[in-house]
């Protein structure tokens, strides 16, 4: 353990959390930090250090993984302390903040003489927990191997994109997808409804076959149920919508647009911190509060 390197995890929510434990796991030091230091506490039973600070968090180590809600967020937290970083300590930024903010970070990095790694992840919070993250590098082809345990630790497999910000427009890219996808099985789902047709009925139609996609059956039965429990959050996909539509240059993309309107709908009728299948309560705002068919998931649960 004595030669194992030290990884600071700046962010410590849905998914920093995780990731953090998976680090431990694999032996690797860690000293945590979160701006509500009780949502980093639990890592401490397990072994890492809990910062009082950033800057606790960052001397000395070796690594710097931050998670955090968005670009703002990233930069207050960092900029600060990058005097703090230690000689030739590697920032590597996970999280989901789009190509234009991640050329910022890169430079603040690059003007302190620190080394970055653009790493955002595809995956949630199971994907999380179990260590099945698939990481995005991009950055000096050289860091690397010097990366993989970090990279090792939280994820199944990486792909190495290119310099750094190839990472964060691929994660775009697929984050477009996975919006699109969400609110085409919400209007799924909902055109079901207002046919009379059994919405597992439609799942079963396009299981094991050329349609099916694993992620719309986890959405589709939250919908089905009309339950969200948090796996990544409405406010949290809201965000990412608005990312993907402010770097979509002459792309027309109307399912990220109609993704992004039944989000904020969702998010402001309450749902914020649910999970962000919740879109669907926008999608079937009439059928599930006019009495077609009564609440949502009350007639076909399985």
């Amino acid at each position: 353990m004595a030669d194992a390197p030290t990884v600071a995890v700046l962010g410590t929510g849905v998914m920093g959390l995780p990731m953090a434990a998976n680090l431990l796991d694999a032996g690797l030091r860690v000293r945590a930090w979160n701006r509500t230091r009780e949502k980093a506490q639990p890592l401490a039973a397990r072994g890492a250090v809990v910062a009082a600070t950033p800057v606790e968090a960052v001397e000395g180590a070796d690594f710097v993984v931050t998670m955090l809600a968005d670009g703002a967020a990233v930069r207050e937290t960092v900029e600060p302390v990058l005097g703090s970083f230690a000689p030739g300590a590697v920032w590597i930024q996970t999280s989901t903040v789009g190509g234009e903010q991640t050329d910022v970070l890169a430079a603040l990095a690059r003007r302190a003489n620190v080394p970055f790694v653009d790493a955002p992840v595809l995956g949630t919070r199971a994907p999380a927990e179990q260590g099945t993250l698939v990481v995005l590098g991009s950055g000096p082809v050289e860091l690397r191997e010097r990366c993989a345990p970090v990279f090792d630790a939280v994820g199944s497999r990486t792909l190495w994109t290119g310099p750094a910000g190839a990472g964060s427009r691929l994660k775009l890219v697929a984050n477009a997808w996975v919006l699109a996808l969400t609110n085409a099985t919400a209007e799924s789902i909902a055109l079901s409804r207002e046919l009379g047709v059994d919405p597992g009925l439609f799942l079963d139609a396009i299981g094991g076959g050329p349609l099916d996609v694993g992620y719309a059956h986890v959405k589709g039965e939250a919908m089905r149920n009309d339950s969200y429990p948090l796996s990544f959050a409405t406010r949290h996909a809201l965000k990412d919508a608005d990312l993907v539509l402010a770097e979509s240059g002459g792309a027309d993309l109307a399912g990220v647009r109609a993704a992004r309107q039944h989000l904020g709908r969702a998010a402001a009728a309450g749902h914020a911190d649910e999970d962000m299948a919740a879109l669907y309560r926008a999608v079937a705002t009439r059928s599930v509060t006019d009495g077609q068919g009564g609440p949502a998931g009350a007639d076909d649960a399985r």
